[in-house]
């Protein structure tokens, strides 16, 4: 069965959902013990080891997938190593019914003589994850030993110094080897000695309380504050009390000499004060005095003079306003022995036109802000529905509506690096669609292999989206899909794997939420074949995948 692409090597690998069971598979490098002599025709042509994915070529014979492409890129025409034909790259196929036979093929256990099992090629890894002899490192962080499968819970139990164990006093889990020093720094129930050499042993979480009562403690005197500066045991306190008793007394006598002397001056500054409010309620009577008599000189005109003052309350907002009451106050001053007060009271009546007017404008000032904060809100929307907008439009112009995506993977060492440390296990590509009406897709990649390729290979897998016209599509999805990883150095030496969808599978449904499960490779490329320098898949830190579905039988609506 020939290939699809004549420009790159393109195996027809099987289909394999993200989340199915690990397949049947063996590690290529690895030194087998066949229980029967391995017979040549499962020997590859060209690494002379056992076949690994068989493909055979146009004379006949047999190598590894791995060897076609190592011959492919040593040389621009290849050859056979064993005939010297040259190697017809449309010729080559993936050879299934060799690669049943070599994965059936038996093989002794490698941790002989302890394990006597017979397994099949293809379940020798899942044999040696369960393999009792299968020499593995200890699960305990920390520990770098390596033990018999069969021996590690002992190993956890009684051997490893990491392990955790029970502390005596606090009933806390403590790593082994630091229990020492967690007894003796974090351990609130450890007993301690008292500090203060009173031979008691305390829990160190009751230390500060019985520092409190302890009596070899030091303590201050009682009568500090009296001027004994004293410090003495708290179990001699009561002596030095009673030996002391006579300079206490006179420490006493002397700090009440002081306070009746602080007492005298403050009576003293009393009596002052008491002078000077006297002095005061003198000036204010005065001042009432000539405040009657001048309210007597102006009786006559007292109606007048609280008209302006309230008018006066009126005109601080405005220095032409204040002027006005000025004048007004003047020729109420003028006008005190006249009995003609007309033009008095036509300014009056000026002022308070002017008043209502201002009054007016502050209200519609209040319309006017109350106007432009609603005005501010409405364009606050506006602004936050542009933002909106230019996202879509920007989305829309990335997008591919014609069943080919161009998937760009810029920092690869770093989002590698996260999905080894588990913190993004896998990344998604930008939606593309088969037509403008068509079905929504993307891409999935796991930069640290997902199942079978998981720490050894880069998996990618195909996505069905819910698209917005698929209730006018048909179901389940169909198409042929190309997956490639572009060779960046114009040779177009891609990696390249194609599959047909699976009628069958959940993954080519009608999505009933945001996508459905990822479907495709997950040994797609080895990190070996990838990060080689001598290969040009990855520069400037970036590689190029691309996905293509095939149209040729897809009605456009």
């Amino acid at each position: 069965m020939a290939c699809d692409e004549p420009d790159a090597l393109s195996g027809i690998f099987m289909r394999q959902n993200s989340a199915s069971a690990i397949s049947l598979d063996f590690e290529p490098d690895a030194d087998y013990n066949f229980v029967e002599t391995l017979e040549d025709r499962y020997k590859c042509a060209y690494c002379h080891l056992v076949l690994h994915n068989p493909h055979q070529t146009g004379c006949g014979h047999r190598f590894c997938q791995q060897c076609i492409i190592s011959l492919r890129s040593l040389n621009a025409v290849p050859t056979c190593p064993v005939d010297k034909e040259t190697i017809k790259m449309h010729e080559v196929f993936k050879d299934n019914c060799c690669k049943r036979e070599v994965l059936n093929l038996q093989v002794f256990c490698k941790n002989t003589p302890g394990c006597n099992s017979k397994i099949i090629l293809g379940r020798y890894q899942e044999h040696l994850q369960q393999c009792l002899f299968e020499s593995i490192q200890c699960t305990n962080d920390g520990c770098c030993d390596q033990i018999l499968r069969r021996d590690l819970k002992e190993h956890l139990s009684q051997h490893c110094k990491f392990r955790e164990e029970m502390c005596q006093y606090c009933n806390k889990c403590v790593v082994l080897m630091n229990i020492k020093n967690h007894e003796e720094n974090d351990c609130p129930d450890y007993p301690v000695p008292c500090l203060q050499n009173c031979s008691q042993i305390i829990l160190k979480k009751e230390i500060e309380e019985h520092h409190l009562v302890c009596p070899e403690a030091e303590v201050d005197c009682p009568y500090k504050q009296y001027g004994c500066l004293v410090k003495v045991k708290r179990g001699k306190l009561t002596e030095h009390e009673n030996s002391a008793l006579r300079e206490h007394m006179l420490q006493i006598l002397d700090k009440n000499s002081q306070l009746e002397e602080q007492i005298s001056d403050l009576y003293k500054s009393l009596e002052c004060k008491e002078i000077k409010i006297q002095q005061l309620a003198e000036a204010i009577k005065k001042c009432e005095k000539e405040f009657r008599q001048f309210t007597q000189l102006f009786g006559k005109n007292s109606n007048l003079m609280v008209s302006t003052q309230a008018l006066a309350s009126h005109l601080d907002k405005s220095a032409r306003l204040e002027s006005q009451v000025k004048q007004l106050i003047q020729m109420a001053n003028q006008q005190q022995n006249k009995p003609d007060l007309r033009p008095l009271f036509d300014t009056i009546e000026n002022v308070k036109q002017t008043i209502a007017l201002m009054e007016t404008y502050d209200q519609r000032l209040v319309v006017l802000e109350d106007q432009s904060s609603k005005h501010d809100l409405q364009i606050n929307i506006h602004k936050a529905q542009l933002n909106k907008n230019e996202e879509r439009f920007k989305l829309l112009e990335g997008t591919c509506y014609n069943g080919k995506l161009i998937w760009k993977i810029t920092d690869y060492k770093m989002k590698k690096k996260e999905a080894v440390e588990g913190h993004v296990l896998s990344i998604f590509s930008q939606p593309f669609h088969t037509s403008r009406c068509g079905y929504r897709l993307c891409a999935r990649a796991y930069l640290n292999g997902d199942g079978s390729g998981k720490g050894t290979h880069v998996s990618l897998y195909f996505v069905v989206m819910r698209g917005e016209f698929d209730s006018l599509l048909p179901w389940p999805f169909k198409q042929k899909v190309t997956l490639m990883l572009l060779d960046q150095s114009g040779k177009k030496n891609h990696i390249v794997e194609v599959f047909r969808a699976d009628p069958n599978s959940s993954s080519f449904k009608r999505p009933d939420g945001e996508m459905n499960i990822a479907s495709g490779c997950p040994r797609f490329v080895s990190h070996a074949v990838l990060e080689n320098t001598k290969n040009t898949y990855i520069r400037d830190d970036t590689l190029f995948l691309k996905v293509v579905v095939d149209l040729s039988d897809l009605e456009e609506l």
